[in-house]
């Protein structure tokens, strides 16, 4: 079974910690032992693993990302975006996750973090379990 996960972003670069989204869904699932597959069908945005104790690390990320890939760089792409391209292509657009006792199996300190580069916008992931 494929569930979408709606994720609602405010700015045009946002990362967002949906874990605790991805919990529920392991957990409503059923499933015990496995492995989850997070899916972003978007071609500005993307998927990642990392601290998500400290929020400072999501700034981090957010502003070093912007001073390699700047909005503007003498790029071909006539929309706008072509930052966004660059920087979800960077990021990349899965992860997998094990899945042990129903819950997620993610290191101490990690999270999912859903990562905007084009916002504001409503968008998806595809959850596989």
């Amino acid at each position: 079974m494929l569930i979408k996960l709606d994720v609602s972003t405010r700015q045009r670069i946002e990362l967002v910690d949906i874990t605790a989204e991805v919990k529920r869904v392991v957990k409503t699932s059923g499933v015990r032992e496995g492995v989850c597959h997070l899916f972003c069908p978007h071609t500005t945005a993307g998927l990642t693993i990392n601290e998500n104790a400290d929020p400072s690390v999501k700034t981090d990320l957010a502003a070093e990302l912007s001073r390699i890939v700047p909005y503007s760089d003498n790029y071909f792409h006539l929309e706008g975006n072509s930052d966004a391209h660059i920087k979800a292509s960077l990021i990349g657009a899965s992860e997998t996750v094990f899945v042990e006792n129903g819950d997620l199996v993610l290191g101490t300190w990690q999270g999912i973090i859903f990562c905007e580069f084009d916002g504001p916008r409503q968008r998806k992931i595809w959850i596989k379990i």
